[in-house]
């Protein structure tokens, strides 16, 4: 019973962790907006949320005079124009990239009175000169920096170097970001290249004012549709909203995980309470016998199962608050700052817990309990345990077949979809039904598949390994539900493997078949190329040539009059050799000529385009054109499938030189006959000097493309270890029940001559052959599902199924080690028992 309030109390510290992780985090951020927004903020138009504008990598701007305008408005008490860019990288003396490592953004912005409502200078002054910089405390002891070192900001207006000349510290919680401070003149001439200029208007109420008031007098002041006006709350709600749909992704996944947790419980809880009836059926008659009706019977049993989980989930609760500060500790490890002090436990996540946990317990239960209300009053005449219903047995292979049958008809008919979104569907249809129907058909497998594993297993160990086998046979349907827990973590496992080895391989494929660029150059966190960086690349005297690819926002309208705002891909006409695309109609290369443009085969079939037709390309910010179609490509792999394609020089000839976009990539290639370690050690050098960017070959690319993956495959694995942690308990439990349920059969063996070495191997034997059944049929339903999402994938472009050999056989190694693990305590109990004592047992 303490092991599966264990169990309880693990799935339930999850979800209630995740909750109040989440909580936290959320309510750190909402403190921060609320603290950091001023009564009414203006600012452009076109600003979207105080971030850089995602083509130029430089902010929106307004004139200097809109202050002034602002400030005459009625209600102002004081208005200040700031500036504020994200599109910055800050480096040490050293080029070492000062910025989070967890994906909170840099801001460099000017030092003004709004700042002082979350910081506080806690060492020299403030920046005063081009020559001086302020930088936030966390960043400064995170990197060992100190007054008097220079930092140097990297921008696309150039870069700047100053001397720290003081340090502020957050007077609310930091996420993670790294701050940096100028002056307003150095601020607006280096972040912006535009002095004089401002990104926002802070402006504050007089007294009495409220926000809103104020927010419509300044309307009345500049004008309705010049600028975007937001209220403090607005403002906060704007950027909450931002960081909340983030975090519920978040949330939500980690909460699958713990239903998965959730799931495997249920069969440790359904072992332990149908083993516990069984032990119980002479007792349970003889309850019957002297008047206990069958309600009763149920209802203590179901009562019981109610105290367990309402245990299990109190202290789930109390330990989901400790895994909640543990994430936030470990979050603070990698530069997410998170107090305690601002640790969120909604009414709601305690309440969930208790719900989920006692539910879940109960429903476990119920089928235990029902069959403990069927006990007959005779019962109290026979031995302990109650035989097998075989009629039952039919039923349950019969339903397990369906349900099975079904679920792969769900699996083929995802293999034979043409398009994603109804495969997906079918898909999840395959694996549900197919994981039911394997948890319902466990036991008719058991016999045969035990069988087999025995045979390779446990007969080399003689007369133990046969007792060991008989024992894993006596109750299939006990097997079947020990191995389901192991099962289905292990099939997660199997299937994510197969899919993340696929999708390395394919991308690997088609990097060989399709990029004949040498080197790539781009930034991991999504900052786009500075002029200055592509000049050093460009200036490689080894390199043939240099292309920049950049995304331009246009309306798109085809002769059917249909019409689609989306990105088109600016290159330069060397891209045709950097990216070699299979071609539906006319060559790659025609639609780098003047007026003309590509299109993917899937736009072109469903707008009826042909090669020569016209499209009006309506560019954001510029000028509408026509242009003809000159090449349509063939949509299929994964670089670039569906893309539009212009040349660099139509781009620019129909954006203003002050809208065009920055590239988000360079492509490279080596001159002929030279050496490709010379040129790429050229290139690197080059680019050295921006640290925000990374320089690949293919080689490179290939392994980061693993890496990613394998990354992500390795927090989805950890998410996965509480679900299999949970089965392994089941395991232990039911082993450690089964070893109280043969306590007499025990002491008689051990009476004829078996001895405590050979009990303890027995039952170890026993274990090992239990957790490999589940593992075999665990990897084996997860290698068809990951199969059948590769073919999902194959729709769009990946085309190669890989199995991750090494991977699946190393889980099923490690699966009989879990099952030695799970015997240690049971087959330790099992040899201590004395002999004489187990043989009198009842």
């Amino acid at each position: 019973m303490a092991l599966s309030a264990v169990a309880v109390m693990l799935s339930v510290a999850f979800v209630c962790g995740t909750l109040v992780f989440t909580d936290t985090v959320n309510a750190t951020f909402d403190k921060l907006f609320a603290v950091t927004s001023a009564d009414v903020t203006v600012s452009p138009k076109e600003a979207k949320g105080g971030e850089d504008t995602p083509d130029r990598g430089r902010p929106e701007t307004l004139a200097g005079s809109t202050v002034e305008q602002v400030k005459r408005a009625e209600g102002v008490k004081s208005a200040e124009g700031a500036v504020m860019s994200m599109s910055v990288t800050v480096v040490n003396s050293e080029n070492e990239n000062m910025g989070s490592t967890t994906g909170a953004p840099t801001i460099a912005g000017n030092w003004n009175d709004n700042e002082l409502k979350s910081m506080k200078i806690t060492a020299g002054h403030a920046p005063r000169g081009p020559t001086e910089v302020m930088v936030d405390a966390d960043t400064a002891d995170k990197h060992h920096l100190g007054l008097g070192d220079e930092l140097r900001t990297i921008a696309v207006t150039g870069d700047i170097r100053a001397t720290i000349t003081g340090i502020a510290a957050f007077t609310v919680t930091n996420p993670g970001a790294a701050v940096v401070y100028f002056d307003t003149a150095t601020a607006q001439q280096a972040l912006l290249g535009s002095p004089g200029s401002f990104t926002h208007v802070n402006v504050t109420a007089r007294d009495g004012v409220s926000d809103e008031q104020l927010k419509r007098n300044i309307v009345t002041a500049v004008g309705a549709d010049a600028y975007k006006l937001q209220t403090a709350k607005e403002a906060a709600d704007a950027n909450r909203k931002d960081v909340g749909s983030f975090m519920d992704v978040m949330k939500y996944v980690m909460l699958g995980f713990a239903g998965i947790a959730f799931l495997v419980g249920i069969f440790l809880i359904f072992n332990t309470f149908s083993m516990l009836v069984a032990q119980r059926t002479r007792e349970i008659g003889l309850m019957r016998a002297i008047g206990a009706d069958s309600g009763q019977v149920l209802k203590s049993v179901v009562l019981e199962a109610y105290l367990l989980g309402f245990v299990g989930s109190v202290l789930g609760i109390g330990a989901g608050v400790g895994l909640a500060v543990g994430l936030m500790k470990l979050m603070g490890q990698m530069g997410m700052h998170l107090s305690t002090d601002d640790l969120t436990i909604a009414w709601t996540t305690p309440v969930i817990g208790l719900l989920l946990g006692i539910k879940v317990t109960a429903v476990a239960a119920f089928i235990p309990a029902r069959r403990a209300g069927k006990v007959s009053p005779m019962a109290a005449l026979r031995e302990s345990g109650t035989p097998g219903d075989k009629k039952a047995g039919a039923v349950r292979a019969v339903l397990g077949l369906v349900l099975t049958g079904i679920g792969g008809a769900g699996l083929y008919l995802t293999t034979a979809a043409e398009k994603a979104g109804p495969g997906s569907l079918w898909l999840g249809v395959g694996i549900v039904f197919t994981l039911i129907g394997f948890i319902v058909i466990g036991p008719l497998l058991a016999a045969g598949v035990v069988r087999v594993l025995s045979g390779a297993v446990l007969r080399p160990f003689g007369s133990v390994g046969r007792l060991a086998e008989r024992n894993a046979l006596r109750n299939p349907r006990r097997t079947g539900a020990t191995a389901a827990a192991l099962m289905i973590g292990l099939a997660l496992v199997a299937c994510l493997s197969v899919v993340g080895s696929s999708m390395v391989a394919s991308a690997t494929e088609e990097l060989d078949k399709s990029v004949g660029a040498d080197y790539m150059i781009n930034s991991q966190s999504g900052q786009l190329v500075m002029p200055q960086t592509e000049q050093a690349l460009r200036a490689v005297k080894g390199l043939d040539h240099v292309t920049a690819y950049r995304m331009v926002e246009a309306k798109i309208t085809a002769p059917d009059g249909s019409a689609v705002e989306e990105g088109l891909g600016a290159t330069d006409p060397t891209y045709a050799a950097d990216m070699r695309r299979k071609m539906a109609a006319g060559r790659q290369a025609a639609a780098y000529g003047k007026d003309s443009m590509s299109v993917g085969s899937i736009y072109a079939t469903e707008h009826h385009v042909k090669l020569g037709d016209e499209l009006t390309v309506a560019f954001t910010g510029g000028s509408t054109v026509k242009l003809k179609v000159a090449a349509i490509t063939l949509d299929e792999g994964t670089f670039d499938n569906g893309m539009k394609f212009v040349s660099t020089e139509v781009a620019r000839a129909n954006v203003p030189a002050d809208r065009m976009p920055l590239p988000f990539m360079l492509l490279a290639s080596a001159k002929d006959g030279e050496s490709d370690a010379a040129a790429y050690k050229a290139v690197k050098a080059a680019v050295a000097e921006y640290p925000q960017y990374d320089v690949r070959n293919r080689a490179d690319y290939k392994q980061a493309l693993k890496d990613q993956v394998g990354q992500l495959l390795n927090m989805v694995y950890g998410l996965l270890g509480l679900a299999i942690i949970v089965a392994v308990l089941g395991v232990v439990n039911t082993l450690a029940l089964s070893v109280v349920e043969r306590t007499r059969e025990i002491g008689l063996m051990r009476a004829i001559g078996l001895s405590r070495r050979q009990l303890r191997r027995m039952i170890r034997l026993e274990s090992v052959v239990i957790a490999l059944f589940g593992a075999l049929l665990g990897l084996g339903l997860g290698m068809g599902w990951g199969a059948t999402a590769q073919q999902l994938l194959a729709l769009e472009g990946l085309k190669v199924l890989e199995i991750p050999w090494p991977t699946i056989l190393g889980v099923f190694a490690a699966s009989a080690f879990v099952g030695l693990f799970a015997a240690l305590v049971p087959a330790f109990r099992a040899g201590r028992m004395n002999v004489l004592n187990a043989i009198a047992s009842e």
